[in-house]
Protein backbone atom coordinates (compact mmCIF):
# COMPACT_ATOMS: atom_id res chain seq x y z
CA UNK A 1 0.00 0.00 0.00
CA UNK A 2 1.30 3.25 -1.01
CA UNK A 3 2.19 5.60 2.34
CA UNK A 4 1.38 9.46 2.14
CA UNK A 5 3.66 11.80 1.82
CA UNK A 6 3.85 13.97 5.48
CA UNK A 7 2.35 16.74 5.78
CA UNK A 8 4.16 20.06 5.74
CA UNK A 9 4.32 22.29 8.60
CA UNK A 10 1.98 25.03 7.18
CA UNK A 11 -0.81 22.37 6.46
CA UNK A 12 -0.93 21.93 10.10
CA UNK A 13 -2.01 25.20 10.86
CA UNK A 14 -5.39 26.76 11.74
CA UNK A 15 -6.89 26.96 14.87
CA UNK A 16 -3.80 28.54 16.38
CA UNK A 17 -4.10 31.43 13.34
CA UNK A 18 -7.88 32.12 14.36
CA UNK A 19 -6.98 32.63 17.61
CA UNK A 20 -4.20 34.52 16.86
CA UNK A 21 -6.43 36.71 15.00
CA UNK A 22 -8.36 37.72 17.97
CA UNK A 23 -5.70 38.14 20.58
CA UNK A 24 -4.90 41.13 17.82
CA UNK A 25 -7.45 43.72 18.16
CA UNK A 26 -8.08 47.06 18.84
CA UNK A 27 -6.84 46.79 21.99
CA UNK A 28 -3.80 44.93 22.16
CA UNK A 29 -3.17 47.33 19.19
CA UNK A 30 -3.63 50.35 21.72
CA UNK A 31 -2.13 49.00 24.62
CA UNK A 32 1.42 48.23 23.00
CA UNK A 33 1.83 50.93 20.91
CA UNK A 34 1.27 52.98 24.25
CA UNK A 35 4.08 50.93 25.47
CA UNK A 36 6.62 51.50 22.78
CA UNK A 37 5.25 55.29 22.61
CA UNK A 38 6.00 55.87 26.59
CA UNK A 39 8.61 53.07 26.87
CA UNK A 40 10.92 52.43 23.76
CA UNK A 41 11.85 49.05 23.21
CA UNK A 42 12.42 48.10 26.83
CA UNK A 43 9.57 45.93 27.43
CA UNK A 44 9.68 44.02 24.53
CA UNK A 45 10.68 41.23 27.09
CA UNK A 46 6.94 41.50 28.50
CA UNK A 47 5.80 40.48 24.92
CA UNK A 48 8.36 37.48 25.26
CA UNK A 49 6.72 36.22 28.97
CA UNK A 50 2.89 36.95 28.07
CA UNK A 51 3.21 34.94 24.86
CA UNK A 52 4.79 31.92 26.37
CA UNK A 53 2.15 31.78 28.92
CA UNK A 54 -0.24 32.02 26.38
CA UNK A 55 1.10 29.37 23.96
CA UNK A 56 1.16 26.88 27.21
CA UNK A 57 -2.88 27.32 27.50
CA UNK A 58 -3.23 27.07 23.74
CA UNK A 59 -1.35 24.07 23.86
CA UNK A 60 -3.57 22.55 26.73
CA UNK A 61 -6.53 23.75 24.61
CA UNK A 62 -5.39 21.80 22.09
CA UNK A 63 -4.90 18.63 23.50
CA UNK A 64 -8.16 19.22 25.41
CA UNK A 65 -9.43 19.28 21.54
CA UNK A 66 -7.95 16.52 20.40
CA UNK A 67 -7.84 14.13 23.01
CA UNK A 68 -11.51 14.38 24.57
CA UNK A 69 -13.94 12.41 23.32
CA UNK A 70 -16.83 15.18 24.18
CA UNK A 71 -16.82 18.97 23.79
CA UNK A 72 -15.31 20.97 27.31
CA UNK A 73 -18.32 21.91 29.05
CA UNK A 74 -19.42 18.75 28.43
CA UNK A 75 -16.94 17.29 30.34
CA UNK A 76 -17.20 19.87 32.78
CA UNK A 77 -21.22 19.00 33.26
CA UNK A 78 -20.02 15.19 33.27
CA UNK A 79 -16.71 15.69 35.96
CA UNK A 80 -18.49 18.84 38.41
CA UNK A 81 -22.33 19.47 37.35
CA UNK A 82 -24.39 21.47 35.35
CA UNK A 83 -24.04 24.60 37.18
CA UNK A 84 -20.44 25.26 36.80
CA UNK A 85 -20.78 24.19 32.96
CA UNK A 86 -23.12 27.06 33.05
CA UNK A 87 -20.90 29.18 34.71
CA UNK A 88 -18.25 29.01 32.46
CA UNK A 89 -20.42 29.05 29.27
CA UNK A 90 -22.46 32.24 30.81
CA UNK A 91 -19.59 34.04 31.75
CA UNK A 92 -17.64 34.15 28.94
CA UNK A 93 -20.53 34.92 27.07
CA UNK A 94 -21.07 38.21 29.25
CA UNK A 95 -17.17 38.98 28.76
CA UNK A 96 -17.70 38.81 24.93
CA UNK A 97 -20.85 40.48 24.52
CA UNK A 98 -20.00 43.32 26.56
CA UNK A 99 -16.67 43.78 25.11
CA UNK A 100 -17.63 42.87 21.60
CA UNK A 101 -18.73 47.53 21.33
CA UNK A 102 -15.23 48.04 21.27
CA UNK A 103 -14.49 45.60 18.17
CA UNK A 104 -17.21 47.52 16.87
CA UNK A 105 -15.66 51.55 17.58
CA UNK A 106 -12.48 49.71 16.59
CA UNK A 107 -14.02 49.10 13.18
CA UNK A 108 -15.65 52.67 13.35
CA UNK A 109 -12.48 54.10 13.99
CA UNK A 110 -10.35 52.89 10.63
CA UNK A 111 -13.63 54.07 8.58
CA UNK A 112 -13.76 57.43 10.53
CA UNK A 113 -9.90 57.53 9.77
CA UNK A 114 -11.36 58.70 6.15
CA UNK A 115 -14.93 59.02 6.21
CA UNK A 116 -16.40 62.49 7.93
CA UNK A 117 -20.17 61.32 7.89
CA UNK A 118 -20.49 59.59 10.76
CA UNK A 119 -23.78 58.51 9.52
CA UNK A 120 -21.82 56.64 6.15
CA UNK A 121 -19.00 55.00 9.19
CA UNK A 122 -22.67 53.22 10.93
CA UNK A 123 -23.64 52.12 8.25
CA UNK A 124 -20.77 50.44 7.42
CA UNK A 125 -20.14 49.20 11.01
CA UNK A 126 -24.42 47.80 10.17
CA UNK A 127 -23.06 46.43 7.17
CA UNK A 128 -20.25 44.53 8.57
CA UNK A 129 -22.13 42.58 11.23
CA UNK A 130 -24.43 41.91 8.59
CA UNK A 131 -22.37 39.92 6.64
CA UNK A 132 -20.40 38.41 9.64
CA UNK A 133 -24.17 36.96 10.68
CA UNK A 134 -24.45 35.67 6.99
CA UNK A 135 -21.19 34.20 7.56
CA UNK A 136 -22.12 31.63 10.33
CA UNK A 137 -25.99 30.72 8.43
CA UNK A 138 -24.26 30.46 4.76
CA UNK A 139 -21.45 28.13 4.71
CA UNK A 140 -21.78 24.39 5.37
CA UNK A 141 -18.25 24.28 5.95
CA UNK A 142 -17.93 27.69 8.18
CA UNK A 143 -14.67 26.45 9.69
CA UNK A 144 -12.71 26.10 6.95
CA UNK A 145 -14.22 29.54 5.81
CA UNK A 146 -13.08 30.66 8.91
CA UNK A 147 -9.19 30.15 8.49
CA UNK A 148 -9.22 31.08 4.90
CA UNK A 149 -10.75 34.57 5.89
CA UNK A 150 -7.98 34.67 9.24
CA UNK A 151 -5.44 33.77 7.30
CA UNK A 152 -6.10 36.89 4.78
CA UNK A 153 -6.58 38.93 8.02
CA UNK A 154 -3.04 37.85 9.30
CA UNK A 155 -1.19 38.54 5.98
CA UNK A 156 -2.86 41.90 5.84
CA UNK A 157 -1.74 42.77 9.77
CA UNK A 158 1.76 41.60 9.09
CA UNK A 159 2.50 43.33 5.64
CA UNK A 160 0.81 46.35 7.26
CA UNK A 161 2.94 46.27 10.31
CA UNK A 162 6.09 45.40 8.56
CA UNK A 163 5.93 48.08 5.90
CA UNK A 164 5.05 51.00 8.47
CA UNK A 165 7.87 49.56 10.89
CA UNK A 166 10.42 48.78 8.06
CA UNK A 167 10.00 52.60 7.03
CA UNK A 168 10.56 53.92 10.76
CA UNK A 169 14.18 52.45 10.51
CA UNK A 170 13.92 51.41 14.29
CA UNK A 171 17.06 51.02 16.16
CA UNK A 172 17.82 47.46 15.58
CA UNK A 173 20.37 47.38 18.71
CA UNK A 174 17.86 48.54 20.78
CA UNK A 175 15.25 46.57 19.82
CA UNK A 176 17.87 43.72 20.60
CA UNK A 177 18.04 44.90 24.43
CA UNK A 178 14.80 45.63 24.68
CA UNK A 179 14.47 41.67 24.64
CA UNK A 180 16.93 41.88 28.15
CA UNK A 181 14.55 42.41 31.47
CA UNK A 182 14.59 45.68 32.65
CA UNK A 183 11.71 47.87 34.45
CA UNK A 184 11.44 49.99 31.86
CA UNK A 185 11.63 53.88 31.68
CA UNK A 186 7.95 55.16 32.15
CA UNK A 187 8.20 53.10 35.60
CA UNK A 188 3.94 52.92 34.63
CA UNK A 189 3.38 49.62 36.05
CA UNK A 190 -0.38 49.50 35.53
CA UNK A 191 0.45 49.73 31.53
CA UNK A 192 2.60 46.50 31.49
CA UNK A 193 -0.06 44.90 33.49
CA UNK A 194 -2.41 45.67 30.78
CA UNK A 195 0.19 44.70 28.00
CA UNK A 196 0.20 41.05 29.52
CA UNK A 197 -3.56 41.38 29.58
CA UNK A 198 -4.22 41.96 25.86
CA UNK A 199 -1.82 39.03 25.05
CA UNK A 200 -2.63 36.14 27.84
CA UNK A 201 -6.34 36.19 26.85
CA UNK A 202 -7.49 32.93 28.39
CA UNK A 203 -10.97 32.44 26.91
CA UNK A 204 -8.96 32.58 23.79
CA UNK A 205 -7.20 29.82 24.83
CA UNK A 206 -9.77 27.79 25.99
CA UNK A 207 -12.09 27.90 22.32
CA UNK A 208 -8.19 26.63 20.81
CA UNK A 209 -10.46 23.23 22.13
CA UNK A 210 -13.31 24.16 20.14
CA UNK A 211 -11.71 25.06 17.19
CA UNK A 212 -9.48 22.49 16.83
CA UNK A 213 -12.61 19.74 17.16
CA UNK A 214 -14.27 21.90 14.30
CA UNK A 215 -11.02 21.57 12.37
CA UNK A 216 -11.86 17.64 13.06
CA UNK A 217 -8.48 16.37 14.70
CA UNK A 218 -8.35 13.72 17.10
CA UNK A 219 -5.56 12.06 18.83
CA UNK A 220 -3.66 10.92 16.16
CA UNK A 221 -3.68 14.95 15.30
CA UNK A 222 -2.42 15.86 18.34
CA UNK A 223 1.46 16.77 17.09
CA UNK A 224 -0.24 19.32 14.73
CA UNK A 225 -2.13 20.86 16.95
CA UNK A 226 0.94 21.61 19.21
CA UNK A 227 2.86 22.37 15.99
CA UNK A 228 -0.17 24.77 14.92
CA UNK A 229 -0.30 26.43 18.87
CA UNK A 230 3.41 27.37 18.37
CA UNK A 231 2.49 28.99 15.06
CA UNK A 232 0.16 31.10 16.45
CA UNK A 233 1.76 32.05 19.52
CA UNK A 234 4.46 32.97 17.28
CA UNK A 235 2.30 35.46 15.09
CA UNK A 236 1.02 36.90 18.44
CA UNK A 237 4.56 37.92 19.12
CA UNK A 238 5.68 39.10 16.01
CA UNK A 239 2.74 41.31 15.19
CA UNK A 240 2.88 42.69 18.96
CA UNK A 241 6.47 43.46 18.60
CA UNK A 242 6.23 45.15 15.27
CA UNK A 243 3.19 47.21 16.95
CA UNK A 244 5.79 48.34 19.95
CA UNK A 245 8.38 49.08 17.96
CA UNK A 246 6.50 51.39 15.65
CA UNK A 247 5.36 53.35 18.30
CA UNK A 248 8.90 53.69 20.05
CA UNK A 249 10.90 54.36 16.44
CA UNK A 250 7.84 56.63 15.58
CA UNK A 251 6.86 58.21 18.70
CA UNK A 252 9.20 57.60 21.87
CA UNK A 253 10.64 60.75 22.72
CA UNK A 254 11.30 60.40 26.66
CA UNK A 255 8.26 62.19 27.43
CA UNK A 256 5.03 60.94 28.43
CA UNK A 257 2.32 60.30 25.81
CA UNK A 258 -1.08 59.54 25.71
CA UNK A 259 -3.09 58.03 22.62
CA UNK A 260 -6.82 58.38 22.62
CA UNK A 261 -7.26 55.58 20.82
CA UNK A 262 -5.48 53.30 17.70
CA UNK A 263 -6.27 55.86 15.34
CA UNK A 264 -4.23 58.41 17.28
CA UNK A 265 -1.42 56.26 16.36
CA UNK A 266 -2.14 56.11 12.66
CA UNK A 267 -2.58 60.39 13.05
CA UNK A 268 0.87 60.77 14.41
CA UNK A 269 2.50 58.27 11.96
CA UNK A 270 0.78 60.67 9.02
CA UNK A 271 2.09 63.93 10.35
CA UNK A 272 5.78 62.64 10.04
CA UNK A 273 5.67 60.13 7.24
CA UNK A 274 3.02 61.21 5.47
CA UNK A 275 -0.41 59.85 4.33
CA UNK A 276 0.61 56.45 3.21
CA UNK A 277 2.08 55.75 6.59
CA UNK A 278 -1.95 56.58 7.78
CA UNK A 279 -3.34 54.18 5.41
CA UNK A 280 -1.74 51.53 5.67
CA UNK A 281 -1.59 51.29 9.61
CA UNK A 282 -5.50 51.63 9.36
CA UNK A 283 -5.77 48.89 6.95
CA UNK A 284 -3.60 46.65 9.67
CA UNK A 285 -6.34 48.16 11.92
CA UNK A 286 -9.44 47.11 10.37
CA UNK A 287 -7.44 43.51 9.95
CA UNK A 288 -7.32 43.42 13.71
CA UNK A 289 -10.48 44.35 14.74
CA UNK A 290 -12.16 42.65 11.99
CA UNK A 291 -10.93 39.49 12.99
CA UNK A 292 -11.46 39.78 16.57
CA UNK A 293 -14.85 41.14 16.02
CA UNK A 294 -15.76 38.32 14.47
CA UNK A 295 -14.06 35.68 16.62
CA UNK A 296 -14.49 37.49 19.56
CA UNK A 297 -18.76 36.73 19.35
CA UNK A 298 -18.02 33.13 18.52
CA UNK A 299 -16.09 32.78 21.31
CA UNK A 300 -19.07 33.55 23.82
CA UNK A 301 -21.47 32.19 21.73
CA UNK A 302 -20.05 28.45 20.88
CA UNK A 303 -19.04 28.17 24.58
CA UNK A 304 -22.29 29.52 26.02
CA UNK A 305 -24.34 27.38 23.94
CA UNK A 306 -22.07 24.59 24.95
CA UNK A 307 -22.31 25.47 29.01
CA UNK A 308 -26.20 25.20 28.50
CA UNK A 309 -26.31 22.16 26.65
CA UNK A 310 -27.46 23.62 23.22
CA UNK A 311 -24.57 21.83 20.87
CA UNK A 312 -21.20 22.85 20.23
CA UNK A 313 -20.61 22.65 16.74
CA UNK A 314 -21.37 25.22 13.79
CA UNK A 315 -23.87 23.22 12.06
CA UNK A 316 -25.90 23.56 15.91
CA UNK A 317 -28.17 26.12 16.00
CA UNK A 318 -28.17 27.44 19.04
CA UNK A 319 -24.14 28.06 18.62
CA UNK A 320 -24.81 30.33 15.83
CA UNK A 321 -27.95 31.73 17.55
CA UNK A 322 -25.98 33.37 20.55
CA UNK A 323 -23.27 34.34 18.56
CA UNK A 324 -25.61 36.40 16.86
CA UNK A 325 -26.95 38.14 19.90
CA UNK A 326 -22.90 38.39 20.88
CA UNK A 327 -22.92 40.39 17.31
CA UNK A 328 -26.44 42.42 17.54
CA UNK A 329 -25.41 43.27 21.35
CA UNK A 330 -21.78 44.64 20.44
CA UNK A 331 -23.55 46.33 17.37
CA UNK A 332 -26.42 48.08 19.17
CA UNK A 333 -23.93 49.66 21.68
CA UNK A 334 -21.05 50.66 19.23
CA UNK A 335 -23.85 52.25 17.15
CA UNK A 336 -25.65 54.16 20.46
CA UNK A 337 -21.64 55.39 21.35
CA UNK A 338 -21.13 56.60 17.46
CA UNK A 339 -24.25 58.11 17.17
CA UNK A 340 -25.64 59.44 20.51
CA UNK A 341 -22.29 59.60 22.31
CA UNK A 342 -23.26 56.67 24.89
CA UNK A 343 -21.30 56.51 27.82
CA UNK A 344 -20.26 52.33 27.83
CA UNK A 345 -18.97 52.89 31.33
CA UNK A 346 -21.72 50.64 32.85
CA UNK A 347 -21.90 47.99 30.57
CA UNK A 348 -17.27 47.97 31.07
CA UNK A 349 -18.01 48.25 34.98
CA UNK A 350 -20.22 45.05 34.49
CA UNK A 351 -17.82 43.39 32.18
CA UNK A 352 -15.04 44.09 34.44
CA UNK A 353 -16.83 42.20 37.30
CA UNK A 354 -17.79 39.06 35.44
CA UNK A 355 -14.24 38.85 34.12
CA UNK A 356 -12.50 38.56 37.58
CA UNK A 357 -14.48 35.61 37.94
CA UNK A 358 -14.40 34.07 35.03
CA UNK A 359 -11.22 34.34 33.22
CA UNK A 360 -9.55 32.72 36.12
CA UNK A 361 -12.12 30.03 36.42
CA UNK A 362 -11.75 29.29 33.11
CA UNK A 363 -8.08 28.96 33.40
CA UNK A 364 -8.63 26.69 36.43
CA UNK A 365 -11.16 24.25 34.29
CA UNK A 366 -8.78 23.47 31.60
CA UNK A 367 -6.04 23.05 33.85
CA UNK A 368 -8.09 20.89 35.86
CA UNK A 369 -9.54 18.96 32.92
CA UNK A 370 -6.36 18.44 31.01
CA UNK A 371 -4.38 17.16 34.50
CA UNK A 372 -7.17 14.88 34.86
CA UNK A 373 -6.65 11.25 33.31
CA UNK A 374 -10.27 10.45 33.01
CA UNK A 375 -10.13 12.58 30.35
CA UNK A 376 -6.59 12.75 28.46
CA UNK A 377 -5.33 9.44 29.63
CA UNK A 378 -1.15 9.35 28.72
CA UNK A 379 -1.90 12.65 27.41
CA UNK A 380 -2.19 14.27 30.95
CA UNK A 381 -0.83 17.27 31.65
CA UNK A 382 3.51 16.35 33.02
CA UNK A 383 4.91 17.73 36.08
CA UNK A 384 6.54 20.84 34.41
CA UNK A 385 3.46 21.70 32.23
CA UNK A 386 0.98 21.85 35.18
CA UNK A 387 3.66 23.88 37.07
CA UNK A 388 4.33 26.51 34.44
CA UNK A 389 0.18 26.31 33.83
CA UNK A 390 -0.17 27.08 37.65
CA UNK A 391 2.28 29.93 37.65
CA UNK A 392 -0.13 31.50 34.29
CA UNK A 393 -3.03 30.77 36.79
CA UNK A 394 -1.09 33.10 39.31
CA UNK A 395 -0.88 35.76 36.99
CA UNK A 396 -4.25 35.68 36.32
CA UNK A 397 -5.53 35.78 39.68
CA UNK A 398 -3.00 39.15 40.12
CA UNK A 399 -4.43 41.01 37.43
CA UNK A 400 -7.93 39.52 38.60
CA UNK A 401 -6.86 41.36 41.73
CA UNK A 402 -5.84 44.78 39.81
CA UNK A 403 -9.09 44.69 38.56
CA UNK A 404 -11.31 44.32 41.31
CA UNK A 405 -9.30 46.59 43.53
CA UNK A 406 -8.05 48.98 41.35
CA UNK A 407 -10.05 49.53 38.13
CA UNK A 408 -13.24 48.61 39.20
CA UNK A 409 -13.20 51.04 42.30
CA UNK A 410 -11.82 53.65 40.45
CA UNK A 411 -14.04 53.29 37.24
CA UNK A 412 -17.16 53.43 39.93
CA UNK A 413 -15.82 56.79 41.52
CA UNK A 414 -14.99 58.54 37.98
CA UNK A 415 -18.47 57.34 36.76
CA UNK A 416 -20.53 58.45 40.11
CA UNK A 417 -18.36 61.24 41.03
CA UNK A 418 -19.78 64.46 40.20
CA UNK A 419 -17.71 66.12 36.95
CA UNK A 420 -17.36 69.15 39.13
CA UNK A 421 -13.46 70.00 36.97
CA UNK A 422 -15.28 69.67 33.78
CA UNK A 423 -18.13 71.71 34.23
CA UNK A 424 -15.66 74.85 36.04
CA UNK A 425 -13.60 73.89 32.70
CA UNK A 426 -16.74 73.97 30.43
CA UNK A 427 -18.06 77.32 32.33
CA UNK A 428 -15.50 79.85 31.23
CA UNK A 429 -15.40 77.87 27.41
CA UNK A 430 -19.52 78.79 26.78
CA UNK A 431 -19.38 82.39 28.01
CA UNK A 432 -16.65 82.70 25.38
CA UNK A 433 -18.44 80.55 22.84
CA UNK A 434 -15.56 78.15 22.91
CA UNK A 435 -16.12 74.80 21.63
CA UNK A 436 -14.88 72.29 24.57
CA UNK A 437 -15.66 68.80 22.67
CA UNK A 438 -15.08 69.66 19.40
CA UNK A 439 -14.52 66.39 16.51
CA UNK A 440 -10.75 66.48 17.32
CA UNK A 441 -8.71 67.57 20.37
CA UNK A 442 -5.34 67.66 21.07
CA UNK A 443 -4.52 68.16 25.19
CA UNK A 444 -1.12 68.58 26.32
CA UNK A 445 0.10 68.57 30.43
CA UNK A 446 3.44 70.14 31.21
CA UNK A 447 6.34 67.40 30.62
CA UNK A 448 3.88 65.34 28.33
CA UNK A 449 3.00 64.80 24.95
CA UNK A 450 -0.64 63.89 24.80
CA UNK A 451 -2.18 62.84 21.49
CA UNK A 452 -6.11 62.77 22.13
CA UNK A 453 -6.72 63.00 18.35
CA UNK A 454 -10.32 61.23 18.81
CA UNK A 455 -13.55 62.13 17.61
CA UNK A 456 -16.17 62.59 19.79
CA UNK A 457 -17.99 59.60 21.58
CA UNK A 458 -15.08 57.43 20.28
CA UNK A 459 -13.58 55.33 23.51
CA UNK A 460 -10.01 55.42 24.27
CA UNK A 461 -9.27 51.74 24.11
CA UNK A 462 -10.22 48.69 22.67
CA UNK A 463 -12.23 45.57 24.33
CA UNK A 464 -9.25 44.01 25.25
CA UNK A 465 -7.28 47.35 26.66
CA UNK A 466 -10.95 47.87 28.52
CA UNK A 467 -10.44 44.24 30.65
CA UNK A 468 -7.14 45.56 32.35
CA UNK A 469 -7.41 49.18 31.24
CA UNK A 470 -4.00 50.64 32.23
CA UNK A 471 -4.86 54.45 30.84
CA UNK A 472 -3.87 56.81 33.85
CA UNK A 473 -5.90 60.29 31.63
CA UNK A 474 -8.92 59.81 30.83
CA UNK A 475 -9.99 60.85 27.32
CA UNK A 476 -12.10 63.87 28.17
CA UNK A 477 -14.90 63.40 25.58
CA UNK A 478 -14.85 59.62 25.16
CA UNK A 479 -16.51 56.25 26.76
CA UNK A 480 -14.32 54.87 28.83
Amino acid sequence: METLPPRRWYHRIGPGLITACVVIGPGSIMTSSKVGANDGYAMLWIVVVSVVFMLIYMQLGAKLGAVAKAAPCDLIREKAGAPLSMLVGIGVFFISAAFQSGNNIGVAAAFEAFVESKYIVAALVVGFNGMAILFLFVFRDMYKMLERLMMGFVALMLISFAINLIVLKPDLVAMLKGFVPSRGKSGDTLSLLGLVGTTFVITAAFYQAYLVRQKGWNVKDLKSGLVDARVGSVIMALITIMLMSTAAAGLYTGQKVTLANPVAVAEALESTFGTSAKVIFCLGLFSAAYSSFLVNSMIGGFMAADGLGWGNKPTDFGPRVLTTVALLTGMVVGLAVLLLDFDRTPTIIAAQAVTVVAAPLVAGVLLWLTSSKDVMGPHANSLPVNIFASIGLVMLLLMAGKTAFYDLPKKVRDYVAPAQEALESDEPAARHGGNVSGNAREERQPGATALHLHRAGTPALGWHAWMLETSTARAPDAAV
